[in-house]
């Protein structure tokens, strides 16, 4: 697949270099080791045919000089698939194995001490099963002190670190595991894990994690880093990507994905009944759905949070309604008016006489130094200008008389029920389109009121009701949303997942579907021509 990020060498059988067999050494080593759950006879490492080809890859391929070319891993795997024991192997393969190297420093770095302290168990508790090993070696690991494992031979010790305790500075780290990027609080450890493995030669630093949420932050440029690398379109023989994730085009209830996505799965791990139960109450339920393709799909969420709704339910109502026969229809308007330089969005929903309501919105943006907003906001303004998806206005500021001309425009053309704007911010756009006699219709943004109108919107997309054009910035705003719930009220607020994904259209959208629902719903009896009078015919 062109541009895809699955590692397939990892399954292919292909060569992988390994002029000075450090490989085959580093295979070796780790085939000699012993594990508390292990299967195999007398509790051996169990190392599976795609770890091993992992394994390879990182130590074998080597520069002219003799030194590893790969200096950055990112193991990207869904929860389940045993990181975190094969990262202890590795990290002891630099402790006492034949990659140690005189007073090296291992470190195991995590988001706070007891996700630290899972790794380092696991390397202890591997030394354990080996009274070799056991006498080699000085473990430190009482309650609430600092875990560390001291090789006395020669000095090389493996520390268990926490970012959320501040940066430790002094570091010149020969292999560090940095443990579930995604968790990570600030980016001082990082910084100082960095700047110490700059201090010496031949570093390895492998991030085995599994996918996390947010569009922005150390984890989220890590993985967007590892993706460009995994695509080609960054070239850096230094960097290895090993993305196990679910891609765009694959189906999240397919088991045949499931196996692609975990390695482990053919080999017992994680279980497949276990993933078929995550999945069943996935279906209709957008939170344990985003959770099933975070953790075991491994689908890099962009929400920080609770996504809006399930997109691909939204994506599959992709339709193509002729706009005559819209025209015939009860239409409801929603106005999310800006209030500075930012952008303003008008969407209009079209009820149909089963209730599915045909969706539509146009954008106004402030045509001034258009690339840079277009960069700060990550959208193509100036390519959906081009292809009338957008609407620019001239200047730094959006032209009210523009975003009015265009409601009259709809008004002269669909049979709009209802123009629903906030007050707040739309007092002069209220009274000029009442002036005319169009139907504003206050609708305040405030907590109570947006609550009803999310819910609403959501309702209609998850139950299959909406239609909707392919509008790529409509999806970019749905996308951008993130919903909290305030736990005493239990009111639900859309938010920006990051500070410049623009969210307008959502909002205007669900203004306008909470009115083409709401307002359909409490019409008066007496104006369904069924009745006559206090009679039903």
């Amino acid at each position: 697949m062109a541009g895809s990020t699955f590692p397939a060498w990892v399954f292919d059988n292909s060569p992988i270099p390994d002029p000075l067999e450090h490989g085959e050494r580093a295979v070796q080593f780790l085939r000699l080791l012993r594990h508390p759950n292990s299967k195999a006879k007398g509790r051996g490492f169990q190392l599976y045919p795609w770890q091993e080809r992992i394994v390879r890859m990182i130590y074998g391929p080597r520069n002219p000089d003799g030194s590893r070319i790969v200096k950055t891993v990112m193991l990207l795997l869904p929860r389940g698939n045993r990181k975190t024991s094969l990262a202890a192997a590795l990290a002891l393969l630099h402790l006492f194995g034949p990659e140690s190297r005189a007073a090296g420093q291992v470190l195991f770095a995590a988001c706070d001490r007891e996700q630290a302290s899972i790794g380092f168990r696991e390397a202890a508790n591997i030394i354990r099963e080996d009274r070799r090993l056991l006498d080699a070696v000085k473990i430190r690991d009482a309650f609430n002190s600092k875990k560390q494992i001291t090789y006395l031979r020669n000095g090389t010790t493996l520390t268990a670190l926490a970012s959320d305790g501040g940066a430790a500075h002094g570091l010149t780290p020969s292999f560090t595991l940095i443990d579930e990027i995604h968790a990570w609080k600030g980016r001082d450890l990082w910084e100082a894990i960095k700047s110490g493995q700059a201090k010496t030669d031949d570093t390895l630093m492998v991030i085995a994690t599994t996918a996390g949420r947010g569009a922005e932050g150390l984890a989220a440029d890590q993985f967007n880093y590892a993706v460009q690398v995994a695509k080609g379109e960054i070239v850096n023989p230094e960097y290895l990507p090993v993305l196990f994730m679910a891609e765009p085009d694959d189906d999240w209830r397919d088991e045949q994905v499931w196996c692609k996505v975990n390695p482990g799965l053919p080999f017992g791990f994680p279980s497949l009944s276990g993933l078929r139960a995550l999945a069943k109450e996935a279906e209709g339920n957008p939170s344990e759905l985003a959770s099933f393709r975070q953790f075991n799909l491994n689908i890099w969420q962009a929400n920080s949070r609770d996504p809006l709704f399930d997109l691909p339910t939204y994506d599959a109502r992709k339709l193509d309604d002729d706009p005559a026969d819209l025209e015939a229809l009860p239409a409801y308007i929603g106005v999310d008016l800006s209030q500075t330089g930012d952008l303003t969005a008008v969407a209009i929903a079209f009820r149909h006489p089963d209730g599915q309501i045909t969706l539509r919105n146009t954008c106004f943006v402030p045509g001034a130094d258009l690339e840079s907003r277009a960069h700060r906001d990550r959208a193509p303004y100036q390519q959906w200008a081009d292809r009338d998806l957008i609407q620019l206005c001239p200047g730094g500021v959006i032209d009210q008389r523009q975003v009015e001309d265009h409601i009259r425009e709809l008004c002269g053309t669909y049979d709009v029920q209802e123009i629903a704007v906030d007050p707040a911010l739309a007092r002069v756009l209220s009274q000029n389109l009442s002036d005319d006699g169009l139907p504003v219709f206050t609708h305040p943004q405030s907590a109570v009121i947006m609550s009803e109108a999310t819910g609403n919107l959501v309702r209609v997309v998850n139950g299959e009701m909406i239609r909707h054009d392919g509008d790529p910035v409509l999806r970019q705003h749905f996308d951008n949303v993130a919903v909290s719930q305030n736990p005493q009220s239990g009111l639900v607020r859309m938010h920006k997942q990051r500070s410049n994904g623009r969210i307008d259209a959502a909002v205007a959208s669900a203004m306008a579907v909470s009115r083409a629902v709401t307002a359909h719903n409490k019409k008066s009896r007496y104006d369904d021509p069924d009745v006559l009078g206090l009679t039903t015919i």
